[in-house]
């Protein structure tokens, strides 16, 4: 076993691990840190654990110090700088005529590096907008152009549902989400319907994903071939995989009838169709 602290750098970020060094600290406290951008500091996600050791990529860091009154005063004084980045760098940008469109902008705690994270449409040539902030601020400028659902993650906001972005309130990371989901589930392909803020398929339709392909791998598919109880061979014509519920319609019959899963017996299975009309249309919303 080996002791280790979840130290997480953003809101809602991604933990990693680091050695507590001898030191107790409590979730909520803030650490310095050195990690692969130069020294940071993040806030304790999981404070004094022992785990063991295989679930640890070795080396494992220590931290350098718990955070003191002067590295608060040094955060609070980083926050200001980031602010006056993101307006230099929009008047920047306006000046200069370029499309593309300002996000966010993060100083590394040693304020050894200024990241600016930027959208766009296209490819952007900002060689000469890094030479106008390197000048300006007198520290290394990275650039970086991110996806919609990274900017929906940055800025956050409310979906259909009412309540906050889930990339935003708790997931870590973006799990890949197709069309297929939704049409497992039942959902209407209305891109309004399916797709969030960002423009994207909405990260809630991988929630209940596997408990969907379990009910649908043991309920017939619509266009299946199945018996009734009295022998009677019937087709269906719409289920519902939660209930186990099915419509189907008996031969020599124009009426539905409402059965079980559990009192037919399938002789024949369906198959779940895409329109690939409709899949053309709606392939953009599954590009990450």
């Amino acid at each position: 076993m080996i002791e280790i602290i979840g130290v997480r750098f953003k809101d809602n970020g991604k933990i990693y691990y680091f050695s507590p060094d001898g030191n107790q600290v409590k979730a909520g406290d803030l650490v310095i840190t050195e990690t692969a951008r130069g020294t940071e500091c993040g806030e304790v996600a999981i404070p004094n654990k022992k785990i063991p050791k295989t679930e640890v990529t070795s080396p494992l860091k220590s931290i350098i110090r718990v955070a003191n009154r002067d590295d608060r005063r040094t955060l609070e004084l980083n926050r200001k700088r980031e602010a006056k980045a993101f307006q230099v760098c929009q008047q920047k940008i306006a000046l200069r005529g370029l499309k593309m469109n300002l996000v966010d902008v993060e100083c590394t705690f040693d304020y050894s590096k200024l990241l600016f994270y930027f959208t766009a449409d296209n490819r952007v040539d900002f060689r000469e907008l890094v030479k106008d902030l390197a000048a300006i601020f007198r520290t290394r400028i990275e650039l970086r152009q991110i996806g919609v659902r990274d900017k929906a993650k940055i800025l956050g906001g409310l979906g259909i549902c009412g309540r906050e972005f889930c990339c935003k309130g708790h997931l870590q990371d973006f799990q890949p989400v197709s069309i297929r989901m939704a049409k497992e589930q039942g959902l209407s392909l209305n891109p309004s319907k399916i797709s969030g803020c960002c423009g994207r398929l909405m990260c809630c339709l991988k929630y209940e994903q596997n408990v969907y392909e379990e009910l649908l791998r043991i309920t017939p598919k619509v266009g299946a071939l199945v018996a009734m109880v009295d022998g009677t061979h019937a087709k269906v014509c719409e289920i519902n995989p939660l209930t186990g519920d099915l419509k189907v319609m008996p031969d020599k019959s124009d009426v539905p009838v409402k059965v079980n899963r559990k009192d037919i017996t399938v002789l024949r299975d369906g198959k779940i169709k895409v329109n690939q009309a409709e899949r053309k249309a709606l392939k953009a919303l599954e590009d990450q």
